[in-house]
């Protein structure tokens, strides 16, 4: 998943200069002479952040003002170019507090967060609906056509009018008002909700005093388990949290049927308890306030209003793709049900659920293949893995990294590697912060910046960027051991990364992807993770080193894509969970979560084992994380990847160069300055066809 901020390195003006030397104790606010003038992550403390960004603000306005008041003619230059390089300050502080709040949510940081999303909501409000300002963009795009424009100013200048249109600039005073409350409540309301299932996530552990009850797991889950019970104060116990690392793998291999049943409803029911932290309630606001912004706007729903500037564009095609994908997908998961019944029964259960699922799978791939993901984890190092990540980066595009040390980080816990082209340019620096810290940082991965490419006085700004994790650590003298799905999910956030390492584009607001493009650089990463080619490169047992044996490449090969049935239903439910929530045409006023969510579902005949991949109330994506009415990106963006991907095998060659420099000079550098069709075209020669992705996902 990526999270993208619109970040400028421009220097300081004197002006700015002589406005920060009041606040020249603020480390935020100083000039940063660190190391490739990344954030100052060392001297940065909690009460920082609000005066910062509150001065960063007030330059920004200052900035528009001069904008407007500027007595010139509007031309590209002096408005539609200086929009787009105003407020620098404000993107480089607040990309460090964004994500600050994200891998260290201590109440302080959260207590800044609930006063500045308002502030920053309605300054954002007043520069999107400024009349005066729109009056010169619009002149500027009006007479486009006799300015000379090249095609990435074209684009800049296009996007930025549709941006002020969709944003409320045309309506009438009142409208305006309107949606400036929305628009401060919907910002709050997704702040309140990552909040509680922050908190609610990290609060719950399932405890366990009878070492019994421990069987099934492996050593270094029990391990794991110990460790983070004696953090909680609690001496030969283990505890297990609702965090992935903590809570997957129990319901993987823990036998005690009761116990997975405990914990699974705990994960389930996250935001569902009727406690301080339900977020019952802010969805249904959420999807009522949402779905009024999109009437004041012209639109019919708030997925029309969404989809307009997607490559989609219409509702219609995206349900046509998740149906079309839904079927096929069930008849695959009833095989794995029916295929898991059987050893259930054996062991008395006859009530076959969630909670029993991903345990019985285990066993039938045992069965079936002689296979275990606990047999593949020795191999799969952390730092095997990031050196497997590296060598594809490097045989495909070239590029090396290197880690750097005596750099500010934004953790401890981070890393920190410098980006080299092959001829030794810099590219950028990118970080990695990849443990779980459970009540601290928010569940899942993620890619963002602290510096985003771009250019200045004609030189290219390298970008900073960074990927996070919740990976499981290691436990004594084990190292941390990834499962399959987090070495994927490794490839895949590094995939983001590197988009934006390789970014190439000459304005900030062209470096903005589509959201249901932007998964494609990221996607196509996790097709080279488990090639036998790539294998034997980085997996070597992390005690041995001995090579992953051929035997063991091969089991991988055969289990193939078995377990793609539940994989993708329970992907498809969530998208079509998010999908219907914002097409209806009016909102009820009685609209209850529970009865929707389980009307939705039992409408397309889910199976009952298998929930959304996130429930409504846990459902950050789409009520928190930027995702709405975006979900289905993954899959979309998975026909471009499966397709792209091809391109490669169709030369015989996964690492062929004449491919893999045409997808850097026409998808990776480019970001967002043509149409992300266009630029696909440009790349494959041909519109991406859905076989691949069928038969990637064993589902033709």
């Amino acid at each position: 998943m990526k999270t993208k901020n619109i970040i400028a390195a421009l220097a300081f003006s004197a002006a700015m200069l002589t406005s920060c030397n009041s606040n020249s104790n603020n480390p935020l606010l100083e000039e940063w002479n660190t190391p490739f003038g990344v954030a100052p992550f060392d001297k940065i403390k909690v009460e920082h952040y609000k005066p910062a960004i509150i001065e960063a603000l007030k330059q920004h306005t200052a900035e528009i003002d001069a904008i407007i008041n500027n007595p010139a003619e509007p031309d590209f230059d002096n408005t539609i170019a200086a929009l787009d390089a105003s407020g620098d300050l404000f993107n480089r502080i607040y990309a460090v507090f964004e994500s600050e709040s994200s891998i260290n949510a201590t109440p302080q940081v959260m207590e800044v967060e609930m006063e500045l999303v308002p502030l920053v909501s309605k300054h954002f409000d007043e520069i999107s609906m400024n009349e005066k300002l729109f009056e010169r963009v619009r002149f500027v795009y009006e007479n486009r056509e006799s300015m000379n424009l090249d095609p990435a100013q074209m684009k800049l200048l296009t996007d930025t009018y549709k941006s002020y249109e969709r944003s409320g600039a045309t309506l009438p005073q009142q409208s305006k008002d309107e949606l400036k409350e929305i628009n401060s409540r919907i910002s709050e309301l997704e702040m309140l909700f990552e909040q509680h299932l922050l908190k609610e996530t990290g609060e719950y552990a399932l405890v366990i005093d009878d070492q019994k009850n421990l069987a099934g797991l492996s050593q270094a889950q029990i391990a794991a388990a110990a460790k983070r019970a004696e953090g909680m104060g609690l001496e030969n116990r283990w505890a297990f949290g609702l965090d992935n690392p903590s809570v997957m793998p129990f319901l993987q291999y823990a036998d005690n049927a009761a116990l997975r049943k405990e914990i699974a409803e705990a994960y389930l029911n996250r935001g569902n308890n009727n406690n301080e932290y339900d977020n019952k309630a802010i969805v249904i606001e959420l999807v009522k306030l949402r779905d009024r912004k999109a009437e004041i706007l012209g639109y019919k729903t708030y997925a029309d209003y969404v989809l307009e500037d997607r490559m989609a564009k219409t509702s219609d095609a995206v349900y046509g793709l998740l149906d079309q994908l839904w079927k096929p997908a069930l008849r695959s998961a009833s095989a794995e049900l029916a295929d898991m019944k059987p050893l259930a029964s054996k062991d008395g259960i006859t009530d076959f659920g969630y909670s029993d699922w991903r345990y019985y799978f285990e066993k039938v791939k045992a069965a079936k293949f002689d296979y275990s993901d606990e047999e593949l984890r020795p191999y799969l190092s952390f730092e095997n893995v990031r050196k497997g990540i590296f060598y594809v980066a490097n045989k495909l595009y070239g590029i090396t990294f290197t880690q750097i040390e005596n750099i500010p980080v934004p953790n401890p816990e981070a890393i920190a590697f410098e980006c080299r082209e092959a001829d030794g340019r810099h590219l950028g620096v990118i970080y990695m912060d990849m443990f779980a810290r459970p009540g601290l940082k928010r569940g899942g991965a993620w890619c963002t910046g602290y510096r985003e490419q771009h250019y200045s006085n004609g030189e290219r700004v390298a970008p900073v960027v960074t990927i996070v994790g919740n990976f499981t650590r290691g436990t004594g003298d084990e190292p941390a051991l990834l499962t399959p799905d987090e070495t994927s999910t490794f490839f895949h956030e590094f995939g983001h990364a590197l988009q934006g390492l390789l970014q190439d584009v000459k304005y900030n607001g062209n470096a903005s992807i589509t959201r249901d493009f932007v998964e494609l650089p990221s996607q196509i990463m996790e097709h080279w993770a488990f090639e036998p080619q790539v294998l034997k490169e980085y997996a070597t047992h992390w005690s041995t080193g001995e090579v992953i044996p051929a035997y063991l490449i091969e089991k991988l090969d055969r289990v193939g894509k078995y377990g793609q049935g539940f994989a993708t239903v329970e992907y498809l439910a969530a998208s079509l969970l998010d999908m219907d929530y914002h097409t209806m045409d009016k909102i009820p006023e009685d609209l209850d979560v529970e009865k929707f969510e389980s009307k939705v579902l039992s409408d397309r005949k889910i199976l009952s084992q298998i929930p959304p991949r996130y429930r409504s109330t846990y459902f950050r994506h789409v009520f928190a994380g930027g995702y709405t009415v975006g979900y289905y990106s993954y899959i979309w963006a998975e026909v471009l990847d499966a397709d792209a991907y091809e391109a490669f095998k169709e030369t015989g060659d996964i690492f062929n160069q004449d491919v893999a420099g045409r997808f850097r000079k026409n998808v990776l550098e480019r970001g967002g300055e043509d149409d992300a069709m266009t630029l696909y075209v440009n790349f494959r020669g041909k519109k991406p066809g859905i076989e691949p992705l069928l038969k990637n996902r064993g589902l033709k």
